[in-house]
């Protein structure tokens, strides 16, 4: 990404409604919003979030090739994991980060536990839901795409983000993921 750009704040169109993404001179994310009830909702809580950040009427060209790369995840099965997106950690507690590092492995259409991001971050399975808590402050979503982190056996689990867990099924079966009974062995069904 452009180390030039001037940072700021911007909404875009995508299947599940208007998103938001906030961006810093240096380039790198600062954080997104996901949809709310309305994209005057989401603008405000955009604005809420980066309040030092300017506003854009559109976003500037790097943004708007991450937000590209996301809706083509969404539309057309893409399996991009936007693990190259730059993101400003800046400010957030360590533990929190790593989880959302091991997030942004996961690719489009695949779900993991939150057991399993325990394990696979060395800790205890009691650390399951520390790992809730740090995806349940994701500023990221869903570049960080904790919508594909589910509770033991499958089940949908909490999702904070405006719409809930209806959302968060939305934007799994917008990326393929296996549902119910459909589910591949490897792959829980979400019901």
């Amino acid at each position: 990404m452009s180390t030039s750009m001037t940072g700021g704040t911007a909404l875009f169109d995508t299947p599940v409604g208007a998103c938001g993404l906030g961006w810093g001179d240096d380039g790198r994310l600062r954080g997104c919003c996901l949809p709310e009830a309305d994209p005057a909702h989401t603008a405000r809580r955009l604005r809420h979030q980066f309040p030092e950040l300017p506003w854009h009427d559109t976003l500037p060209p790097a943004m708007a090739v991450v937000a590209r790369r996301w809706l083509a995840v969404l539309t057309e099965g893409s399996r991009d994991t936007l693990a190259d997106v730059a993101l400003n950690f800046d400010g957030h507690a360590p533990f929190h980060v790593q989880v959302w590092q091991l997030a942004r492995q996961i690719p489009p259409g695949q779900t993991r536990s939150y057991g399993e991001m325990a394990r696979l971050l060395d800790q205890p399975p009691a650390m399951a839901r520390a790992v809730g808590q740090a995806l349940g402050r994701n500023p990221f979503a869903p570049i960080v795409p904790c919508h594909r982190i589910l509770a033991a056996g499958g089940l949908a689990g909490g999702f904070s983000a405006s719409g809930g867990v209806p959302l968060k099924l939305q934007l799994l079966q917008l990326e393929g993921a296996g549902l119910g009974a459909a589910a591949s062995p490897d792959q829980p069904g979400l019901f």
